[in-house]
């Protein structure tokens, strides 16, 4: 067997064991020294700690101060050359040893104690190296204490400091506003006309948006000119009558104060079609006679469109005055259905003349009991199943119809589904 494989014999191991443990003695009679070394500073910090650091004179807690550092200090180089010792001496003569014995070979041909000396070789180069390193560090000035190794007196001394530092830098920034604030004063006593006229701009503005959203929703509302019209009026003549009311009341405060009475709003101007609603009224009212106009407005709801109410009994031949006069010539039919009031039935027909680009919105009442309004499909072709849908769905009669039947729901279907007092029949359904 050659020198490179060979293993120690049980005499080698032996020896090399002893010599561990006497470095291992050696090791704790160093420590056993160092440590009754560093019992004197702990005396002096002891008679010194007797008394509280608010109590202690400068000088005292100067002295408490160098004994704590100095306490530091041994504590740290004890701990430093016992760990020395023992990473260093220990195993790099154990390892220098077994490296000398053992030639350098590839880690592939090494025995398992082999490649265990060779990692425990390269460990121990580690530690001189990291040894070096630290006393190259330690010969420059020592760096400030952190406060996790700080006393609690130096704790308390540091944040005592700090709150010193720090009350000291905010009277200084407060008597520098102050001298700022005196000197804004002297200079200008007057106030601030350029931050009010911004106020008054700024209240500007959000009234004028105020306005516009107003105007907008009112707009929105009108969209819809086949809508609910009598519903739409309505709520223009409350809105009406919620704006007086709060006139009033505005009118009556004044009064009790004692200030003089608010000037009465403007009138408000004409719709721009009430020129067309006049012309309506006045050739209908001359063909036929007044009486047949129930009604007269302009839906500000509904795009300010000219409206009229006519009587059920002359519809039918207003309806033919309405297409065949030469001035007003509604030639197209654009809607037609019927609306449940509870009390009442109405139809609603929208016209359009192409040739006076004027439009014109006509309701006819009928009762709940005997709804019936006359047909107009053989005027406007366009009204055949608009008609036959108001007929199946709530339940009103179109005399003069030629196909008047159910258009949606089955012929057998109970009832009518638009009307308020609907009740179906068929729960399966």
């Amino acid at each position: 067997m050659s020198d490179e494989k060979r293993k120690p014999t049980p005499e080698e191991k032996a020896a090399a064991a002893a010599e561990a443990r006497a470095k291992a003695e050696s090791l704790r009679k160093l420590r056993e020294q160092e440590a009754q070394a560093s019992q004197e500073p702990q005396e002096e910090v002891s008679a010194l700690e007797v008394k509280p650091v608010s109590e202690m004179t400068p000088e005292e807690k100067a002295a408490a101060k160098k004994a704590a550092a100095a306490e530091a200090i041994a504590k740290a180089k004890a701990a430093k050359e016992a760990k020395e010792a023992a990473e260093v001496e220990t195993p790099v003569a154990e390892q220098q040893s077994e490296a000398v014995a053992l030639p350098a070979k590839p880690v592939s041909e090494m025995t398992p104690e082999e490649k265990a000396a060779a990692k425990k070789a390269a460990a121990a180069e580690a530690i001189a190296k990291a040894k070096a390193a630290k006393e190259q560090a330690e010969a420059s000035p020592p760096p400030a204490k952190p406060v996790s190794e700080m006393t609690p007196e130096e704790k308390a001394a540091a944040k005592k400091a700090a709150a010193a530092e720090a009350l000291a830098k905010a009277k200084a920034a407060k008597e520098v506003k102050e001298a700022a604030e005196n000197g804004a004063d002297t200079a200008d006593s007057a106030p601030d006309a350029d931050a009010k006229a911004k106020a008054a701009a700024a209240a500007k503005a959000k009234a004028a948006a105020a306005a516009a959203a107003k105007a907008k929703a009112a707009r929105e509302a009108g969209g819809d000119e086949s809508g609910d019209d009598d519903a739409k009026a309505k709520a223009a003549a409350a809105a009406k009558a919620k704006a007086a009311a709060a006139a009033a009341a505005k009118a009556k405060a004044s009064q009790a104060t004692g200030d003089e009475a608010p000037a009465e709003e403007a009138p408000k101007a004409p719709s721009k079609n009430q020129p067309y609603l006049d012309k309506y009224v006045s050739r209908i009212s001359e063909a036929f006679g007044q009486e047949v106009i129930e009604a007269s407005y302009i839906n500000e709801l509904a795009k300010e469109v000219p409206t009229l109410t006519i009587q059920n009994e002359r519809w039918h031949q207003i309806a033919q005055f309405l297409k065949d006069d030469e001035q007003l010539s509604f030639e197209y039919l654009s809607d037609l259905h019927g609306v449940d009031y509870e009390d009442r039935l109405e139809v609603y027909y929208h016209f359009y003349s192409y040739k006076n680009r004027q439009s014109l919105a006509v309701k006819v009442k009928t009762s709940r009991e005997d709804s019936k309004v006359a047909s107009v499909m053989d005027l406007w072709h366009g009204a055949n199943w608009n008609e036959r849908e108001t007929f199946d769905l709530l339940g009103i009669h179109f005399p003069g119809h030629k196909d008047l039947r159910r258009i949606l729901l089955p012929d057998d279907w109970v009832g009518y589904p638009l009307r308020k007092d609907y009740v179906q029949y068929d729960e399966e359904v």
